[in-house]
């Protein structure tokens, strides 16, 4: 299945973030060829600490699909998830994480956190790395745009 309109529609959320003052991440849920879960970050809008994109996706697609297993579902996301977005994907038995941004700072792929793949974990998923330059630029451009204000 290719990966591009699905992180394309992720990245359009994540633009959307963006501009309502939220760190641009975004986030849809796949089923069956279908978008059934779509989220971006709204930490700042609704002060919790849970508004990651990821986790607006994972509860959409499960009140879509009336079920918290997502054993037949994909996520994709612009930037790699936190610790706590990959354990809750291990938690809703997503099937697979696709991330178009690496963050070296909070990415619990890049900090060795291996809940995707822990073997004594009861679930098991595959994480793909699938670099979209874009994904990349709009968080470079929304953190450069905030230190400038700042200055």
């Amino acid at each position: 299945m290719e990966t591009q309109p699905y992180l394309l529609e992720a990245l359009r959320l994540a633009i959307e973030a963006g501009s309502r003052g939220e760190v641009p991440v975004g986030a849809v849920l796949v089923h069956e060829g279908k978008i059934v879960g779509r989220g971006s970050n709204s930490r700042e809008a609704m002060q919790d600490p849970l508004g990651h994109a990821e986790m607006e996706a994972i509860r959409g697609a499960s009140q879509a699909l009336g079920s918290w297993r997502l054993v037949d579902c994909d996520l994709y996301v612009t930037l790699e998830p936190c610790p706590m977005c990959l354990a809750a994907c291990q938690q809703a038995r997503v099937r697979k994480v696709v991330y178009g941004a690496k963050d070296e700072k909070g990415g619990a792929i890049c900090l060795g956190f291996g809940v995707h793949d822990h073997p004594k974990l009861n679930h098991r998923f595959e994480v793909i790395y699938s670099p979209m330059a874009e994904c990349s630029k709009v968080l470079k451009d929304f953190f450069s745009t905030l230190r400038n204000r700042s200055s």
